[in-house]
């Protein structure tokens, strides 16, 4: 599913975090030392190789909600932005700090002049995030922000299942269908 709002382009899919070739930036939900473990992380310091852990161990730790921005080596993006999301029921607030995870590695992204960037669903794994609710809060956060991006162009959340997926895209098309009703020139899919 792909959605314009303003000038960027949002869309969902399918797919391995580690293979958004054309696309500047992925985003790794990362722990608060940075370092290799499971899941998104696992996988993305596996295919970025030694080096991304060298330079990840001078920028940790970080804080729940925080990013940071480092190369990404092996891989065919020019950076990876490590965000820290929030383990649900443990840190609070949980949705504040999910869309702080989105809003701040935006941020980085601009800052860096980062066209397009590649997210994963962040705390959804082994944090524990129930997949709709982070759902609703990730693309509300990115939603939000769109407005304000001047040099990302396109962002894409890629969910590891089918069924990830599909609540990502209901929740979109509501999300939009929101906005359509509030401002017709704000959105079009």
């Amino acid at each position: 599913m792909v959605v314009n709002i303003k000038n960027v382009t949002l869309e969902c899919i399918k797919g391995d975090i580690t293979k958004q070739v054309g696309f500047d930036a992925i985003v790794n939900a990362a722990n608060a030392f940075l370092a290799p473990g499971g899941g998104v992380a696992g996988a993305i310091h596996k295919a970025a190789g030694p080096l991304l852990y060298q330079e990840c161990k001078n920028l940790a730790p970080i804080k729940v909600g925080e990013a940071v921005i480092t190369k990404a080596y092996n891989l065919p993006n020019k950076y990876i932005i490590h965000c820290l999301g929030p383990k649900y029921g443990i840190d609070k607030p949980e949705d504040k700090l999910l869309a702080s995870c989105y809003k701040n590695a935006l941020a980085l992204a601009e800052k860096n002049k980062v066209t397009s960037i590649a997210f994963p669903a962040i705390s959804t794994g082994a944090f524990g995030y129930p997949i709709e609710e982070a759902a609703k809060v990730s693309l509300q956060a990115l939603i939000e922000v769109a407005n304000q991006l001047r040099e990302v162009k396109r962002i894409r959340l890629v969910l590891y299942s089918e069924s990830d997926l599909k609540v990502y895209q209901n929740i979109l098309k509501k999300l939009t269908n929101e906005l359509k009703d509030g401002d017709k020139n704000r959105c079009s899919s």
